[in-house]
């Protein structure tokens, strides 16, 4: 204890005894607590200072050291027993520091103090020293470790090397059978996937305590193996074992792994016929299984009925709320949270950000950033910055998602996979491409399928196929292309651009035993306008017995909508009262826009009128646009009004009625609606065509002069347009929607960006290959009937994918049938 007492030497110690004493003394009064009397030194009486309590009241290390100190004083200090006693105290108030110090000093360390600091410094999560005091105890001399020692070593061990390691001593010191050492040999192993050599050791075992089957079936829940955990659990009652607390909260879990709710319930029945309900760990791991089960009802009442809730408690019905998609509900119960003054911790900051973004409340997205910044979780915990990240991207706001982006320090793949996918789902596609690229070249991260599964998506929006070939050669490498979500990602992307018999031939490649890869080949079918084939597709789909969701059905009355299959489009919705789908807001829109297309407008404004639900944007959208391609100027005004009540922000509404008035020639009416568009700061999206040259994706925007080979391309398109008058051509000016002399009117036509794109392209490649042209507005009247012109003129096959549907231009017709 030198070191220490030469710290606190001097009258600083007698200070310290002194005031340690006046509080001893207030302690010891409060607990009306005596000391044995003894004599001084002149025959007074005094008490001699009782430690015992002093230890019980230090509340944290500044009084714990002054206690040390006069335990030094009165020189009790130096005991091994006190010490240790020290020891554990430091370490219980956090202080590893003092405790490692006071136990460096302990001059002939038995095992029990060995023990001790190894325990504190497991307790504390400092893994490296606990293994590091482990080995110095092996090579102390006269000091052997026993059945106190290897449960925290074992679970302090960083790998199953040293884990074996320490079973052979464990084999050494003859303490294999001891139910403590058995259980932590068995938890280390199933901690690092043993799941075989945990189980024989189980098996082995002379006698089997509690601990020891929760040690097991908790192992087999976490390595996945669900089922023989559930069995272990059955064959545990058999041996006359009661479950207990840690059994419960372990084996529900595996309930939810294996999709089975009636043994959830059994177990929960066992709970309450048990007196088990009332363990808050119990309930939590209840609410949590009938939140994943979809019973958010069960799990309010779980929640409802505890006497003791604690943090964990609060955080998992929040959980259960946002996971089954009721953020009202989550809000209502966090408000109540603060009421009983429990502070959110960083799990419920992640349940907030996404209840945030369900609810779609921008201004809410603040406040939680601003918590967030305030505790410094952004920048300590990944997993909250995520949260963030995903937040801001639900909510559309990808600026702010950007700069969380950037704010975090260590990122890791989710961070950079998260932010990925909020580009691509938000329109910016070539910012998440760009992401991607800069993903790539971090060698700290590991691309994994979720990151293609985010990318692809972007890569399908910008029609970059050979982008997208490179990831399917990725997945091949990397044997992962068996996955679903990458497999079904890919079968869309070869769809999206252009690739249709590729998509097909992958998909009959991937397992196809869930909805989700027919989904998307049944909706590629539908945006080629190949209908009759998405039909075909899905009753296969039903004869390998797999059932369609809400999706298929979406994606057959979108085919329905592209070919014009009105009878068929019926069908759908008596599939749906078949397989029990309640229509949504998405689907009446599908059936408006079918129903308009076809010319039928009354019909699907009766569809409107007769929703179960109140119509939003893609309803009346669907309307609006069908009412501009047959000239309904009414019932176009009374969908453009519901619009801007909806939501005004959104331009395209009002180029739709500007158009729709152009078209019948009332400028009046024009000049009305573009007044109103920049009034409210709106500006018309610019229309853009891609074409993909010798590796090299051209953009070209409408009215675009300064491509370097823009010359050329006028020039082509000159000649062009004179072939096709001599076929007959006549430019329909309907399509020009500015009020302008007819000659201006041509020339507008003619710089349209698709006409551009494929003047380039036809002088960039060789004769008769195939053009792909990506555009984002729809493909205007005049601009389709030019393609097809073009396509016989120069015998190519001229494929364009604008932003409705694909276009399959050859030897003078498309494959839309002239109906899109």
């Amino acid at each position: 204890m030198l070191r220490l007492v030469s710290k606190y030497g001097g009258s600083f110690l007698q200070r310290y005894g002194s005031s340690v004493s006046t509080k001893y003394l207030s302690i010891s009064a409060r607990a009306d607590y005596y000391r044995t009397p003894s004599q001084d030194m002149v025959g007074n009486p005094s008490k001699e200072v009782d430690f015992d309590v002093l230890f019980k009241y230090c509340s944290d290390a500044q009084t714990a050291r002054k206690v040390h100190a006069l335990l030094v004083v009165s020189g009790k200090a130096q005991t091994i027993f006190v010490s240790t006693k020290l020891v554990n105290l430091y370490a219980h108030l956090g202080d590893m520091s003092s405790a490692w110090c006071t136990f460096d000093q302990i001059p002939s360390k038995d095992s029990y103090s060995w023990n001790s600091i190894i325990s504190a410094y497991v307790r504390r999560g400092r893994f490296t020293e606990a293994m590091t005091c482990f080995t110095e105890m092996i090579f102390a001399a006269k000091v052997r470790p026993d059945w106190y020692t290897f449960p925290p070593v074992l679970k302090a061990c960083g790998n199953l090397i040293d884990g074996k390691i320490l079973h052979c001593w464990v084999f050494k010191r003859a303490l294999v059978w001891d139910v403590f050492v058995a259980a932590s040999l068995i938890h280390m192993y199933c901690r690092f996937g043993s799941v075989v050599t945990a189980h024989d050791i189980f098996k082995n075992m002379p006698l089997k305590d509690s601990a020891s089957w929760n040690a097991l079936i908790s192992g087999l829940c976490q390595n996945g193996n669900s089922d023989e955990s559930l069995s272990m659990v059955g064959e545990m009652r058999l041996k006359g074992m009661r479950l207990d607390t840690i059994t419960v909260a372990s084996v529900l879990p595996a309930c939810v792994s294996v999709g089975n709710s009636l043994i959830g319930l059994l177990i929960h029945s066992y709970v309450i016929k048990h007196g088990l309900e009332f363990d808050a760990f119990v309930s939590n791991a209840l609410i949590d299984m009938y939140a994943k089960f979809g019973c958010l009802e069960q799990a309010k009442k779980v929640f409802d009925q505890m006497v003791f809730t604690d943090l964990v408690s609060w955080n998992s019905i929040i959980s259960a709320c946002e996971r089954n998609h009721n953020p009202a509900l989550a809000i209502e119960y966090y408000a109540h949270m603060q009421l009983y003054r429990f502070q959110p911790d960083k799990l419920t900051m992640v349940c907030l950000a996404s209840i945030t973004a369900q609810s779609g409340l921008c201004q809410s997205s603040k406040s939680v950033h601003g918590f967030v910044i305030k505790r410094d979780w952004l920048i300590d915990d990944v997993v909250v910055g995520n949260a963030t990240i995903d937040m801001y991207s639900k909510l559309g706001i990808v600026d702010y998602a950007r700069r969380v982006f950037d704010r975090i320090h260590v990122k890791d793949t989710i961070s950079w996979n998260t932010l990925i996918s909020g580009y691509a789902q938000n329109g910016f596609a070539s910012e998440a491409a760009d992401l991607y690229g800069m993903m790539g070249a971090d060698l700290g991260v590991i691309l994994n399928q979720a990151t293609w599964v985010s990318v692809l998506p972007a890569y399908s929006h910008l029609g970059a196929v050979r982008q997208g070939m490179q990831i399917h050669g990725l997945s091949i490498k990397t044997s992962v292309l068996s996955d679903v979500f990458v497999g079904t990602c890919l079968v869309d992307m070869y769809g999206k651009c252009g690739r249709l018999d590729d998509a097909l031939s992958l998909f009959y490649e991937v397992t196809r035993t869930s909805s989700v890869p027919w989904n998307a080949i049944i909706a590629c079918h539908g945006v080629h306008g190949h209908g009759e084939v998405a039909f075909r597709l899905f009753e296969e789909m039903v004869q390998e017995g797999v059932d369609p969701d809400h999706v298929t059905l979406l994606s057959l009355m979108s085919a329905c909508s592209h070919s014009g299959l009105v009878d068929q489009g019926y069908r759908c919705i008596g599939l749906m009262e078949q397989y029990g789908i309640q229509p949504s807001l998405r689907h009446y829109g599908c059936m408006v826009d079918l129903l308009g297309r076809a010319g039928k407008l009354e019909e699907a404004y009766e569809v409107i009128k007769n929703m179960h639900v109140k119509p939003d944007v893609s309803v009346w959208g669907a309307l609006l646009g069908a009412c501009r391609i047959h000239h309904n100027i009414e019932l176009g005004k009374l969908a453009s009004q519901k619009l801007f009540e909806l939501d005004s922000e959104n331009v395209g509404y009002y180029v739709l009625l500007s158009n729709m008035y152009a078209n019948e020639g009332k400028w009046e009416g024009v000049d009305e609606v573009r007044s109103l568009a920049r009034d409210k700061g709106l500006k018309k999206t610019p229309g853009w065509s891609s074409v993909e040259v010798n590796k090299t994706v051209e953009v070209f925007y409408t009215g675009n002069k300064s491509h370097p080979k823009c010359e050329d391309i006028y020039k082509e398109l000159g000649v062009l347009t004179a072939k096709m008058k001599s076929f007959g051509y006549i430019p329909d000016f309907s399509f020009v929607l500015q009020d302008v002399e007819e000659d201006e009117k041509e020339h507008i036509l003619i710089s349209h960006s698709e006409r551009l794109a494929i003047a380039y392209a036809l002088i960039s490649t060789a004769p008769k290959s195939t053009i792909r042209i990506f555009k984002n507005l729809r493909i205007c009247g005049d601009c389709h009937t030019v393609t097809k012109l073009i396509s016989k003129i120069t015998e190519r096959e001229i494929i364009m994918r604008d932003s409705k549907r694909f276009h399959h231009f050859k030897d003078g017709t498309c494959s839309c049938g002239d109906y899109w």
